[in-house]
């Protein structure tokens, strides 16, 4: 069988449910260099921009996923008849100081934002959008909180690191108040 590593690769990014990483890749094809498989990704990428299809093979959460390009959301919306989950605006005020300062304690949130969220986290964790990354070595050992895959996934960002500065954020708020 000789079936193009570009091609392998391209059907389990296809089928996967989640973005997949390239070493995640090399380990359903161990036959392959990872250089190769990180190579083929690339190609893939490139192929699909170039194409200008209506999907493109994008780094999200650390790994690879095809994604539909943002211009097509209302029709994909239209045709599953589903609006995506709405964050309130404590949830996400809440999930922006723990995506911000993670990994971070209950009571160092509710410093932040001046109320109770213990509801707004058991909301967070449910939906998968935080975890649970430990216990802090003071009375009590209270839970620490850090985003999740999912988090990443959802905001459609390549790692934390993609997250925008306070002084990008500003520039948008000027920007808005013109």
């Amino acid at each position: 069988m000789n079936t193009s590593i570009k091609m392998i690769v391209e059907s389990l990014l296809f089928v996967a449910g989640e973005p997949l990483t390239a070493r995640q890749i090399h380990a359903m094809i161990p036959e392959k260099d990872l250089g190769e498989i990180k190579k083929a990704i690339e190609e893939l990428k490139e192929d699909y921009e170039k194409m200008n299809r209506s999907f493109i093979l994008k780094e999200v959460a650390n790994g690879y996923q095809f994604r539909t390009r943002p211009l097509y959301k209302p029709y994909i919306a239209n045709l599953l008849n589903a609006t995506p989950p709405k964050l309130t605006r404590a949830t996400l005020e809440t999930l922006t100081i723990i995506a911000y300062k993670q990994p971070i304690i209950r009571q160092e949130i509710e410093r932040f934002r001046g109320v109770d969220v213990g509801s707004i986290l058991k909301a967070l964790l449910e939906r998968g959008l935080i975890r649970i990354v430990g216990r802090k070595a003071l009375p009590g050992r209270p839970i620490i909180y850090g985003t999740t895959r999912k988090f990443l996934e959802l905001f459609d960002l390549k790692d934390l690191s993609c997250l925008p500065t306070l002084k990008e954020i500003k520039a948008l708020d000027d920007g808005e108040n013109r």
